[in-house]
């Protein structure tokens, strides 16, 4: 893009974004063809577990994640994989515990197990914690991909931030207000893959502008300060177990008790298939 004008780069960066969501809108009107409420809520449980399990990549990380986390870096160096070691755990007692009793009782909202277990109170509270904090989310999540829109494109073009939100929310709008979930799978294995190949190709063009090849990033990566991963001293923030733990139970309490993502899981057509899925995720 270099030689582009800032007004180009932006209405290039608008088309490549426009291209990507009228590839949502076909997937979202292919998958909506003889759609019904089983359709709508369980995908009539036949999401083929590998896509399930592919689109929960791009359904965990986020675009948040692929923002922030590089920055951390410069902080607390490679601390993070000590988390990422305990999302593995959390998993397993998701696969071991959790999908199992979720597909025994055959549940579409996993929160009727509070009703179940401990009555209407429980299931009302659960689930209304559940919109709030999904809300909260999901709201600062809108707010981020705004501000990306808003400084790569819509500052260029001078329009005001309330049209990136309104834009924003337009377009999340058109693929999924019909599909339902057997849509919303097929979506999240399509931004999943174009969020590992952004990955992919913003290592190869950093490692590029600074005029290395990729062997070179990865020694220069290894020799580097900040490419500690384990960090065994109790006193420091970093400390291993209190980050390993960390990362075990927000993975049990915002995966495994979480109705976005696990009712994708809940899709699967048998629980064997379900934690097929959610081993290869892992």
């Amino acid at each position: 893009m270099e030689g582009l004008s800032s007004y180009e780069r932006a209405l290039l960066t608008a088309g490549v974004i426009s291209l990507y969501f009228i590839m949502l809108v076909i997937v979202a009107r292919f998958t909506t063809r003889k759609n019904d409420n089983a359709t709508f809520f369980t995908a009539n449980r036949e999401s083929p577990w590998y896509l399930v399990a592919f689109g929960m990549i791009g359904t965990s990380i986020s675009g948040v994640t692929f923002i922030s986390i590089p920055g951390e870096v410069g902080k607390v160096s490679f601390s993070y994989f000590q988390i990422v070691l305990g999302y593995f755990f959390g998993y397993l007692v998701i696969t071991h515990v959790l999908l199992p009793l979720y597909y025994r009782l055959n549940l579409i909202s996993i929160y009727t197990y509070l009703q179940t277990r401990f009555g209407e109170s429980a299931y009302k509270t659960g689930s209304f914690f559940f919109l709030l904090s999904r809300t909260l989310g999901s709201a600062l999540r809108l707010f981020l991909a705004a501000m990306v829109f808003q400084i790569f494109i819509f500052d260029q073009l001078g329009f005001p931030f309330e049209f990136s939100v309104i834009i924003s929310m337009a377009l999340i709008l058109v693929y999924s207000i019909r599909g339902g979930l057997k849509t919303i799978v097929f979506t999240d294995s399509l931004q999943t893959l174009f969020l590992v190949l952004s990955l992919l190709l913003t290592i190869y063009f950093i490692s590029d502008r600074l005029g290395w090849s990729l062997g070179e990033t990865y020694t220069q990566i290894k020799s580097s300060s900040m490419s500690k991963m384990f960090f065994w001293d109790y006193k420091d923030n970093n400390f291993f177990l209190k980050q390993f733990l960390s990362g075990m139970f927000i993975t049990i309490t915002m995966t495994g008790l979480d109705q976005d993502l696990m009712q994708k899981n809940l899709t699967c057509k048998n629980l064997k298939e379900a934690q097929k899925n959610m081993f290869w995720f892992t």
